[in-house]
């Protein structure tokens, strides 16, 4: 975990990333936020692996 200034730092140098800042959430927002916080990662990775899945499925069509 990252206070929340350094957290748009961070997002801007790590490539594809997605940045949520739950409000008052302090240290244990992915327990105060657990609902959003799994579709919101669900949704995240679903997202890479469709895309990693079109890149292989890409490259073996040519």
């Amino acid at each position: 975990m990252v206070p929340t200034p350094n957290t748009h730092d961070l997002a801007k140098r790590l490539p594809n990333s997605q940045l949520i800042i739950y409000p008052d959430a302090g240290h244990g927002g992915i327990f105060q936020y657990h609902k959003d916080f799994v579709k919101q990662t669900l949704d995240f990775l679903a997202k890479k692996i469709n895309f990693i899945w079109a890149c292989q499925h890409l490259n073996s069509v040519t």
